[in-house]
């Protein structure tokens, strides 16, 4: 996703710099217009705005705070827009670390998958303050269609991974349920047909029913293992909070179990395939 954002920013006639450990992607963006950058460190340097993409919350960490990070290459003034999926907590460090350096920090997670970063039509949580967010709006604008001021610091990853959660639990009850009707005897497809127009319904069955589950099409569009990250994030938010989690943690458990057999890179969809439950 990170590279379909760069182009964006790219066509909307922002000057890029990209660095990534990945040579390929690197190349890639290149050949589209961006500048190559040895480091995060020199992509920093005279930039107004730096995007992260990244894995998992220690990785963004080791990104910003390395010896060859984006705030040892930072001027004063500089807005960091993180658009992965971390903890609030992690957020909420690295933006008093950043502000320690005169720098601003905000978490810009977004919503759409990879088709909604190759159109440009991403649905964007921020958390930041008022004024960071206008001034990091020109450049949202070329990633998102929807920008939502979500709060301060810590606010837009907590707002996605209380998003990732409910697609997490609703996977897993659509897996559950259609595994049910089908062993039952009743024809899927009609199922489908009946409960999409139902109360049953939920963006998790009609987003992966008939694009994937249907045609047992299981090749990612997002994958049980970033499902699982995901879900973590929200367990170990929920532990900080003292707040029990039950059906998360529960979720994350299938969840892992898929993971544990070797199906980490298929869809979240094939949670229905769980145990043998399906076809």
């Amino acid at each position: 996703m990170g590279a379909r954002m760069a182009e964006n920013l790219v066509k909307a006639g922002h000057s890029v710099h990209v660095f990534d450990v990945n040579a390929a992607a690197v190349g890639r963006l290149t050949a589209a217009g961006a500048v190559a950058a040895g480091s995060a460190k020199d992509a920093a340097r005279g930039a107004e705005a730096v995007l992260l993409s990244l894995p998992n919350s220690k990785i963004v960490e080791d990104t910003v705070l390395g010896e060859a990070g984006v705030l040892a290459g930072a001027s004063p003034g500089l807005l960091i827009l993180d658009l992965s999926s971390i903890t609030p907590k992690t957020v909420r460090m690295l933006a008093e670390k950043a502000a320690e350096k005169g720098c601003s920090f905000a978490d810009a997670p977004v919503s759409g998958g990879v088709e909604g970063a190759e159109k440009g039509s991403l649905t964007i949580m921020v958390g930041c303050s008022e004024g960071d967010f206008e001034r990091a709006r020109p450049v949202l604008e070329a990633l998102g269609k929807k920008l939502i001021h979500a709060g301060g610091a810590g606010a837009g990853a907590t707002v996605k991974l209380v998003n990732n959660l409910l697609l997490g639990i609703n996977m897993a009850a659509v897996g559950e349920a259609f595994a049910l009707g089908a062993k039952a005897g009743i024809d899927p497809g009609m199922l489908y047909e009946i409960v999409s127009q139902s109360s049953g319904a939920s963006y998790a069955l009609t987003a992966k029913y008939e694009k994937y589950i249907s045609k047992g099409n299981f090749a990612p569009g997002f994958s049980i293992d970033l499902q699982y990250k995901d879900l973590g994030l929200a367990v170990e938010t929920a532990k900080d909070l003292g707040y029990p989690l039950l059906l998360g943690n529960v979720v994350q458990q299938l969840f892992e179990e898929m993971r544990a057999a070797g199906m980490g890179g298929e869809d979240i969809s094939a949670i229905i395939k769980k145990g043998g439950r399906w076809g």
